[in-house]
Order: C-alpha cells, then structure tokens, then sequence
C-alpha cells in the first residue's frame, strides 16, 4: 500500500442520534478529522461536493481552512460536478486554497452524479450551449479552467488601472504553479474520459 485517505461526504442531521446535526458541526469536525488523521499518519483528506443536499457543498473555504490547520496531509475533492462551476472562479478560489495548503491540494472533478434536484446547474445560472448536453457542457467548464491553472495570460490590462500591472496579457490571480498537475478527472466509461 502505498498511500492511505478518507473520503467524506460531510452528512449532518438534525435527529437527536446524529453527532452531526448542522452544517456548522460538519464544517467544524471535517477540520478536526483532518487534523487527527495527519496526527495519526493518514495521507489524504477527501471530501465529496454535493450541492442542494445536507452535506458538504462549497469545497474551497474547508480546504482553505484545513491546509492551514495542516502541513503534510493532502486534501481535495472527490469530486466536483463541473456542469455547476464557473471555471474563472474556481481556478481563483482553487489557486488560494493550494498556496495557503502550500502546494497539496489534490482536486477531482467530473461532469458529475446523478443530482438531488432536477438540472440543479440550471439553479446556478448555467445551460448547454445549443445543441451540447449538460455533460459535454461540464466537461467545457473543466477544459476552461484546466487551460487557467496554466497561468497564461489572457485578459488585456487597464491602461488606467487602479494599482499597476505587470507587463503584458494578466493572468488570473493567485496563481498556484503545480496545481494543474493535481487535478483528477472522475469517469464512470471510457466514453467519458478526457
């Protein structure tokens, strides 16, 4: 064996059985398992992102918060449902939370699951281009913020800007070098790999 992690699903309850029975409870012990998993040995932090159920959701604030409570642990996803994401804040939110983990975030992603509601994307203000599926939609998101995490300028400056610019086309910012080399791609078929 060579590595050993968790996955969570960060599931709370208000029933009187559970431990976890608010998402405060299961933001708060997802850090504290981490902490004790990285005092214990374990390898990798993984949580699932599922969204309009009572369960973890917004990945990026509980890294964030557990790479800084950490220092050897790697931590990410498994997996982000893409068809839900805007690549150019994701590669952003990506991006702070692998430099305030110093360089382990390991993010998994995919066009997604089968979902709590019916075409949730579309809550989040996202739709297949004509003609496209929600699928290939997600896996376009995750092309876009794939190129990102390159680093590559791309937006032209101000040539008045409120604070001054580096020469050239801006990048987004902050940019993680390294962190396009862990990303994972989650398929369920050779027909849906990249």
């Amino acid at each position: 064996m060579k590595k050993i992690g968790f996955l969570s699903f960060g599931h709370w309850s208000p029933s009187p059985q559970s431990a976890a029975r608010s998402a405060k409870d299961v933001l708060h012990q997802s850090i504290d398992l981490a902490v004790a998993a990285e005092d214990l040995g374990v390898d990798g932090a993984y949580f699932r992102v599922h969204h309009f159920a009572q369960q973890l959701a917004s990945p990026f604030p509980l890294l964030a918060a557990i790479g800084a409570r950490t220092s050897r642990i790697e931590i990410g996803t498994g997996v982000i449902d893409m068809r839900y994401e805007n690549p150019f804040y994701m590669a952003e939110d990506a991006g702070a939370a692998d430099l305030i983990s110093n360089g382990r975030l390991q993010l998994g992603i995919s066009r997604g699951s089968p979902e709590q509601v019916i075409d949730g994307w579309r809550y989040f203000g996202y739709k297949p281009e004509e003609g496209q599926t929600d699928g290939e939609m997600g896996r376009k998101h995750a092309e876009v913020f794939l190129d990102l995490l390159k680093g590559k300028g791309f937006a032209q400056p101000n040539p008045r800007p409120m604070f001054s610019n580096p020469p050239g086309l801006l990048r987004l910012e902050p940019y993680s070098e390294g962190l396009r080399h862990r990303i994972w791609w989650g398929s369920a078929s050779n027909a849906t790999a990249l």
